[in-house]
């Protein structure tokens, strides 16, 4: 017999795990069960490559919350536990372990699965990408003094390994098909910056190449290119991610890029919910639709199906905002720029204390302070507003009064 909840939450990630605690947070007194492939509780996920990576902190320690605490205020949670089948018309689903349950809503939290390569060799053990705690601590577990590691792409996750592997000795490679790292985010020269501060750190970059093949017995040991071939001890593949929307798409939710939801977070059926790395949401703010894949888009879309779910009127109407450390860079980045906008410097790139901004038609889209702290807010005000290039450079006027 089905086991029946109020409220769903498929995915036990960041986004569902803050979902739960909204929920209670908020009052919802129905019954509520948080489901996750991962058989950990929810933990903050930007800690793989940054704490576990480079201090070797135990991912236990990234938890939102112990997993006591879920049973504690009335969550039933299965952990270790897939979702295959979501039926919307009755309003039931299925567990890969034959539990059936049905809900009064679903918050749909299903993140988004890591690209993997389809070349020879692909199943080659230390051939890796990087999604959860057990991918991080395999990853890590291949970090010693001269082992090579071959990186295959240059975003925020593989620069980020890169600088975690190069911290504990090891020989790096990064291999782009385009130069340079981070440019459909960044655009050129700031994509520049950071290959820059990568290749000053003793980090090789191939470039203008395709990966073609892994080779070893194994375990991986060279790596084929259009460029050459690479020895590697580890390879971390981070190509990009991919919404995963298998389960909303067979429940017949309208799709595009993700999952289509409204400003409340609501679907095509309103009595399902999808937040996070599958969420094409209607940002009230930009006028726009918007698919993000960072934390804090997680957290707080998470918090608005809460909101909605509980009778509130919470809506998606922030900036975009992320975060990365790498080496002695830290940086902060707000607003919804893109690589084809103009770049506006404040300060000296070479001093490695700087903010970048990103303007279209005289408006800025987007500011990132680089080892400049307690500007956030600040520059969060810019967004949106017309600013010459010359004020936005003027280190003389006060961020507050540009």
């Amino acid at each position: 017999m089905a086991q029946e909840f109020g409220t769903v939450i498929i995915g036990a990630g960041i986004g569902g795990g803050t979902a739960v605690e909204t929920l209670r947070d908020r009052g919802y007194a129905g019954s509520i069960a948080l489901i996750g492939a991962d058989p950990a509780a929810p933990y903050y996920r930007p800690d793989l490559s940054k704490k576990v990576m480079l201090e070797e902190s135990d991912p236990a320690e990234s938890a939102l919350r112990g997993e006591d605490w879920y049973p504690a205020h009335d969550v039933t949670t299965f952990f270790g536990s897939a979702v295959t089948e979501l039926d919307a018309k009755n309003q039931t689903l299925a567990l890969d372990s034959g539990e059936s349950l049905t809900y009064g809503q679903v918050i749909l939290a299903t993140g988004s699965t890591p690209r993997t390569l389809d070349v020879p060799g692909a199943k080659l053990g230390n051939i890796h990408t990087l999604r959860d705690a057990g991918d991080a601590v395999a990853i890590r577990s291949q970090f010693s003094k001269g082992n090579k590691v071959v990186i295959i792409g240059g975003g925020w996750v593989g620069l980020e390994v890169a600088a975690a592997a190069q911290n504990a000795g090891c020989e790096i490679t990064v291999v782009l098909r385009s130069t340079p790292p981070l440019r459909s985010a960044l655009g050129a020269e700031i994509g520049r910056y950071f290959e820059e501060l990568h290749r000053s750190n003793g980090i090789e970059f191939v470039t203008e190449a395709e990966t073609t093949g892994f080779s070893g017995s194994k375990a991986v040991e060279s790596v084929q290119t259009s460029a050459g071939v690479l020895p590697a001890d580890l390879v971390v593949v981070g190509i990009g991610a991919d919404p995963t929307i298998e389960l909303a798409t067979s429940a017949g939710l309208d799709i595009d890029n993700g999952v289509l939801v409204d400003e409340h977070m609501r679907s095509s059926d309103p009595n399902i919910f999808a937040i996070g790395d599958i969420a094409a949401a209607q940002n009230t703010l930009l006028k726009q639709r918007l698919r993000v894949e960072h934390w804090d888009n997680a957290v707080r879309q998470a918090e608005v199906a809460a909101s909605t779910i509980t009778g509130g009127d919470k809506e998606y109407d922030w900036q975009p905002y992320f975060y990365t450390d790498q080496f002695d860079l830290g940086m902060e980045y707000v607003g919804h720029g893109t690589s084809d906008d103009d770049v506006v410097i404040r300060g000296d790139k070479s001093s490695g204390e700087f903010i970048v901004f990103w303007t279209r038609g005289g408006a800025v889209t987007a500011a990132m302070n680089v080892n400049i702290w307690d500007v956030g807010d600040e520059l969060r005000a810019l967004i949106g507003k017309s600013v010459s290039a010359a004020r936005l450079q003027d280190e003389s006027i006060e961020l507050t009064e540009l």
